[in-house]
């Protein structure tokens, strides 16, 4: 699994013009791509890195200050470009596939204790943040 964190001030996610999730204080915007190998162990595992990721102030994590996670499905970080200037997208899991391990994520955040908002699962969502710091990570797990 790999996914995209960003510390934020604020985040939110709209699909068809609605707010569907939105955190308005400081935490993470957790963007999680899925490949064909993945497993519900490493869901698991990427969930508590992520609440345990000390990248928020004072080096604090979300587990420390109860900062919530903005947590939103993104096939594309599998994108392939080493060819040509289209990008294939092959090694992303199909979304049945896909689709449980992301929610594997987000329940297991919300078993640690996170409070999580998430986008919608092969919506066509409109991302927007406030970027804190900036600090940026991609997680591979």
């Amino acid at each position: 699994m790999r996914a995209v964190v960003q510390r934020v001030s604020s985040a939110s996610v709209t699909v068809d013009g609605v707010v569907i999730g939105a955190i308005h204080e400081p935490g993470l915007l957790v963007l999680v791509g899925v490949t064909h190998t993945d497993t519900p162990a490493q869901a698991a595992k990427l969930a508590t890195k992520l609440w345990h990721l000390r990248i928020l102030d004072g080096e604090k994590s979300c587990s420390d200050t109860a900062a919530p996670l903005l947590v939103i499905s993104q096939f594309t970080l599998y994108a392939d470009t080493n060819k040509g200037r289209r990008p294939t997208w092959q090694a992303a899991a199909p979304g049945p596939t896909a689709e449980p391990l992301v929610e594997t994520v987000i329940t297991t955040l919300r078993t640690l204790g996170a409070h999580v908002e998430t986008g919608k699962f092969g919506a066509d969502m409109k991302v927007s943040l406030v970027n804190d710091g900036p600090i940026t990570l991609i997680i591979d797990v």
